[in-house]
């Protein structure tokens, strides 16, 4: 249970109307934990259904256009089939990668109510009475609510689709069935968040559409799934995620309404669920995607994670003629704009703010999301840039677009794209990118500077204490780097590290954040960050800007950066300049990532990094008394996080030094030639 501190904070960020409606919220909490009010809204089959329930049926057009291994795109739908078939295997098995564990063993029949990390039972009481957030009650309710998620069905259900092996399609049946026996409507851990219902549905649907015809799939175990899918659409609209907490929440439950609604059509208000959660999906378009092509949370993981969403929902509608408004498709273009920038510097996306691994569907091994992300944006608007940066990722393409999708794709013209790569501002977003190179080669440099604001909304919940932090790719791979999230609920000191300033690139003043943590999803005061200056060249440029998050303190401090490249000498200069009035003590950081080696160099505060491909030397401001850790936990310190639960030790250097009025540090990144790895 949170502190009543934690509450009084978490009421301060609340509106007057976001107040009440938590009240009646509650009200409606405390009327579902009577059974009686619980038993008396489940509906009979036949209204839901409508009449006697002899017509439920699936809506098969979410994978129809997919018509298995005869297709015209066999020869390439042999590339992947082989690993598609493998993991099938496993998974009816029972076998499963949960974050951290991979290949993880189920056991012979799926305990849906069990957290298989610490490995306990989790609650089985009305879902509103669980606090999720409570390790010592519920586990970590990320490793609890991901085999929940289901989906691994999908998995199955492509594998069905291509070889029409019953054994696929009768596991995702005895999967779903099993979850609807040991998951009562509004017990258990797996109805606490309507997000999860919403992960879980959409999954359900594009897994039976995938079976579809299958012997399994029988009238008796349709009229089965339907009244579960019904409790999971009618939870979700009646608890959609409203003010404070309307985030990416609200993106995904729509978009679970919707496609869900738009699949189990027999459900008699399926049509009207549909239209209100278009409605909102326009509408959340229109609030949290800004007009650069960013998310409003800032956060990569979740820029991912709603992208699907909002790709998903529109596919359906497309498919079954119920199509968005072009602005909708408009503003989607531009958040795939956002991540091709990203992607142009190197082997992965800087990981900004949090991320807890969501995914949507598995369409393709996990390391190739954002590849397969752009391969069916490439198709969807005509975009060679995009197609030359999804590194031949078909399979996506062809269980959402089908063979003829897959054809566009291997018609569209990737060397239509620029020959290198140039310098991007995204200003809404606040994400400002220095490069140079050629596009996918080894001479590639890019540089991100953070100038946006913490997070989205009163409370920023998945913000970071981030201003002004930078990385650095090089070589195509990562030098300087964000490290990452690594852990919602296990551990408070593991989640207070990755959020905080000495967490990231940048400059700490008096061991304090930049901005005030109140809870582990919950911001105070925070740093307001703005844009001084922006002059892109054509390979490099010059971005400066400043943020007021020391300005907090007793004796005030503000903290501008000014971050240059100059491609021709393949030099980043990094400027930091703090001004304040008293004493103060500085703290540089600077976290490499984790295939690089740090080393000091012969010169007082120079560093030698050894890269995959190449070499860095960084000339650190000689004011500094540096000091570098690696994989430390007492403090916490070097440490790399790329997947939930999921860290490797990597260099961490920190320049220190007290300091009077004002202070400036000059650092240099001089990015060697690319080795040959031949």
């Amino acid at each position: 249970m949170q502190s009543l501190a934690w509450y009084r904070r978490r009421l301060s960020a609340m509106s007057v109307p976001e107040v009440l409606w938590r009240m009646r919220s509650r009200l409606t909490q405390a009327a579902d934990r009577c059974v009686a009010v619980r038993r008396r809204r489940l509906p009979a089959l036949e209204d839901i259904a409508g009449g006697n329930g002899e017509s439920v049926r699936f809506d098969g057009r979410l994978a129809g256009h997919v018509t298995g291994a005869e297709s015209e795109a066999s020869s390439r739908v042999a590339g992947w089939r082989e690993e598609l078939i493998d993991r099938a295997e496993r998974l009816c098995r029972n076998r499963v990668s949960l974050f951290e564990c991979i290949d993880c063993d189920l056991g012979s029949e799926v305990n849906w109510n069990f957290e298989y990390e610490v490995g306990q039972q989790t609650p089985m009481r009305p879902a509103s009475s669980i606090d999720y957030r409570d390790h010592a009650e519920a586990g970590d309710a990320k490793i609890a609510w991901e085999p929940s998620r289901h989906q691994h069905l999908a998995v199955l259900g492509r594998a069905y689709r291509l070889t029409g092996d019953d054994r696929y399609a009768a596991k995702v049946v005895e999967q779903i069935l099993s979850w609807i026996e040991q998951c009562p409507f509004g017990v258990g851990m797996q109805w606490r968040s309507p997000l999860e219902l919403a992960v879980r549905v959409i999954n359900w649907s594009w897994a039976l559409a995938l079976i579809d015809g299958a012997s399994c799939l029988s009238s008796g175990v349709r009229r089965t799934i339907i009244p579960a899918a019904y409790r999971h659409l009618w939870e979700i609209a009646r608890k959609y995620s409203r003010f404070s907490s309307a985030n990416n929440h609200r993106i995904g439950e729509a978009a679970g309404v919707y496609i869900g609604s738009r699949f189990f059509r027999s459900i008699g208000e399926a049509s009207t669920w549909a239209q209100e959660a278009k409605a909102i999906l326009c509408e959340e378009m229109e609030r949290q995607v800004l007009p650069d092509g960013g998310h409003a949370e800032r956060a990569t993981g979740y820029h991912l994670f709603c992208l699907e969403f909002l790709l998903y929902a529109g596919l359906v509608g497309r498919r079954t003629g119920d199509d968005f408004p072009p602005a909708y498709w408009a503003r989607l273009e531009r958040m795939f704009e956002f991540v091709a920038a990203l992607a142009e510097g190197g082997e992965s996306l800087p990981m900004f703010n949090d991320a807890d691994d969501g995914h949507v569907l598995r369409l393709c091994a996990r390391s190739r999301r954002v590849a397969g992300l752009l391969a069916i944006g490439a198709v969807l608007f005509e975009r060679g840039d995009f197609k030359a940066l999804a590194d031949d990722c078909g399979e996506p393409v062809f269980w959402m677009l089908g063979a003829p999708g897959l054809g566009a794709f291997d018609r569209l013209d990737a060397d239509a794209a620029p020959a290198t790569i140039f310098s991007r501002a995204f200003p809404e977003t606040g994400v400002y990118v220095l490069q140079s190179g050629g596009r996918g080669g080894d001479d590639r440099i890019s540089v991100t500077l953070d100038c946006g604001i913490l997070g989205f909304g009163a409370i920023a919940a998945h913000g970071h204490a981030d201003a002004l932090s930078l990385t650095l790719r090089a070589f195509g791979v990562d030098v300087l780097v964000d490290p990452g999230t690594y852990d919602y609920f296990t551990d408070p000191r593991w989640r207070d590290y990755f959020r905080s300033t000495r967490a990231h690139n940048t400059v700490v003043v008096d061991d304090v954040d930049q901005s005030e943590s109140l809870g582990p999803f919950l911001w105070g005061r925070r740093a307001n960050t703005r844009c001084l200056r922006w002059e892109p060249a054509t390979c490099g440029g010059t971005v400066a800007a400043e943020h007021d998050g020391y300005e907090r303190l007793v004796c005030p401090v503000r903290h501008r950066r000014t971050v240059s490249l100059n491609a021709e000498r393949r030099e980043i200069t990094v400027v930091d300049e703090l001004r304040g009035v008293g004493v103060h003590r500085a703290m540089q950081c600077w976290h490499f990532g984790e295939r690089c080696d740090v080393r000091r160099a012969a010169d007082r505060g120079h560093l030698i990094v050894e890269c995959p491909k190449g070499i860095v030397r960084v000339e650190l401001d000689d004011s500094l008394e540096v000091g570098i850790s690696r994989g430390e936990e007492e403090p916490i310190a070097g440490w790399v996080s790329r997947a939930y639960h999921q860290r490797m030790p990597a260099w961490t250097v920190v320049g220190r030094r007290d300091w009077g009025e004002e202070l400036k540090l000059t650092t240099r990144f001089v990015v060697g030639e690319c080795r040959s790895t031949a």
